[in-house]
């Protein structure tokens, strides 16, 4: 057999494989975000984003990236379902494929007095309006010493969606993070890889750190939450028994940062976390050396919405 058709064989196996997974979970959506977008968009919105323009990138932009991806920040069933600020607000533009049941109208709009969200706002009528882009400045003042848009993400948090009180500090990383977003192009895509979550995992693992270096551990405590549930979209995508030791890779490094919640002393923390840091070194490569194996290999991806669909 030459290698092009071992090639052939070895990828057929993988479809294979894939396509046998989602067939054994055939009980839940193949992708969790795929309850909540337009199925006639599903491939494009789980293979591509729009790219992230930010004018800066300092650490505390990068928390509030983290804390923007968090579904816990929100609470409520927004949290229950996995929902994000980011699943409204893809890297803070719009989302034109989002398509959340009795929520949205038509793709790309939500009822932000939906009761389904909201105690606090719900008004018995389904008027949903277009998914604003958070990149274009709207009608909340975003100068810095204004402080309306720290109100309004506050408001957002828990009259809109029934979470907790934030804190000054987590609602000043969100803030930041807004007003750092840039407009780009709106039909600009890039494609969604395992290393973009990767990445995301690092940067909410070291804004966890220097947070409770700070002794900040309500912040600490939700951008540890936003890497596990970094992770999670990971595993979600590592289907089929070729890549069993990746997803209980990903597992133990997700219920180990968890753990590291419940440290109280900040030494300990920090003896810990670097224990962490370096079985997540070899987490890493195991899962980017088989991406190729992964669901988010768009060739994988498709086939297995196809078989989804059947």
């Amino acid at each position: 057999m030459d290698r092009r058709s071992l090639r052939l064989l070895k990828y057929s196996a993988a479809i294979s494989l894939t396509c046998a997974a989602v067939a054994h979970a055939a009980d839940r959506s193949l992708i969790e975000a795929m309850a909540w977008l337009d199925p006639a968009q599903h491939f494009v919105a789980l293979t591509t984003e729009p790219p992230l323009h930010a004018a800066v990138q300092d650490q505390q932009m990068l928390a509030g990236e983290a804390l923007f991806h968090t579904p816990i920040l929100l609470g409520g069933q927004a949290a229950k379902a996995g929902l994000s600020c980011a699943s409204c607000h893809e890297n803070g533009r719009d989302n034109p494929a989002f398509l959340f049941p009795n929520v949205s109208g038509e793709p790309g709009t939500a009822d932000v007095t939906s009761s389904f969200f909201s105690s606090h706002r719900g008004n018995a009528i389904f008027d949903p309006v277009k998914i604003p882009d958070l990149t274009v400045p709207g009608k909340v003042s975003r100068a810095a010493d204004s402080q309306e848009l720290e109100k309004f993400i506050r408001d957002l948090i828990v009259e809109e969606f029934n979470g907790q009180e934030p804190t000054p500090s987590v609602l000043a990383a969100l803030a930041h993070y807004v007003r750092s977003l840039t407009a780009a192009p709106a039909s600009t895509r890039v494609a969604l890889t395992v290393e973009n979550q990767l990445v995301a995992v690092d940067q909410a693992v070291l804004a966890a750190k220097e947070a409770r270096e700070s002794d900040d551990l309500k912040l600490s405590h939700l951008l540890l939450a936003s890497a596990r549930h970094r992770l999670g979209l990971i595993h979600e995508r590592y289907a089929g028994k070729s890549l069993t030791k990746q997803r209980s890779a990903i597992i133990s490094a997700s219920r180990r940062l968890g753990e590291l919640r419940e440290i109280k002393e900040s030494g300990d923390f920090s003896v810990a976390l670097e224990e962490w840091e370096g079985g997540y070194r070899r987490t890493r490569k195991l899962i980017s050396d088989k991406q190729h194996l992964s669901l988010y290999n768009p060739k994988l991806l498709q086939a297995a919405l196809k078989q989804a669909a059947n």
